[in-house]
């Protein structure tokens, strides 16, 4: 398989997540795969598949969508949109988190580093009931405009 193929397949993968195809995980990471995010740091394949469930679990409707790609060879970076409701606060309302991964992939074209990078507090904390008004009071505070 090309490296275009790889990146096409994985890319595939993110934007088709179901609760049903997280066991499909093992396609796409290599078995001891290291995973990063802001809430998140675990290693293997199985860790990997637990923190996509949770992601079932906890939201309503969670789904990717990849902007871009830049990279070749084995090392890429996605620009990326996750769009969930939360299942806890009415209205439900979509909620859109915007952020990138670095990727490192193994000669098989399987995922060995994922590396999610987004701001929490702006793309999360922020929009959550009780925290938000916090947040965004200290964001204005903080700003020179």
């Amino acid at each position: 398989m090309s490296e275009a193929a790889h990146i096409d397949a994985i890319v595939a993968f993110f934007e088709t997540l179901t609760a049903q195809t997280v066991a499909r995980c093992g396609d796409i990471y290599a078995p001891d795969a290291r995973f990063k995010d802001p809430f998140n740091e675990v290693q293997g394949q199985a860790e990997i598949e637990r923190i996509y469930r949770h992601m079932f679990e906890a939201l309503q409707a969670p789904r990717f969508v990849v902007h871009e790609r830049i990279g070749s060879g084995s090392q890429y970076f996605l620009t990326w949109d996750f769009h969930f409701r939360f299942k806890s606060f009415s209205p439900a309302v979509t909620q859109t988190v915007r952020g990138g991964s670095h990727l490192q992939l193994d000669t098989q074209g399987r995922i060995t580093l994922h590396r999610d990078y987004w701001d929490a507090a702006e793309e999360l904390y922020e929009k959550l009931p009780a925290i938000g008004s916090l947040m965004r009071w200290l964001k204005h505070k903080a700003s020179t405009g």
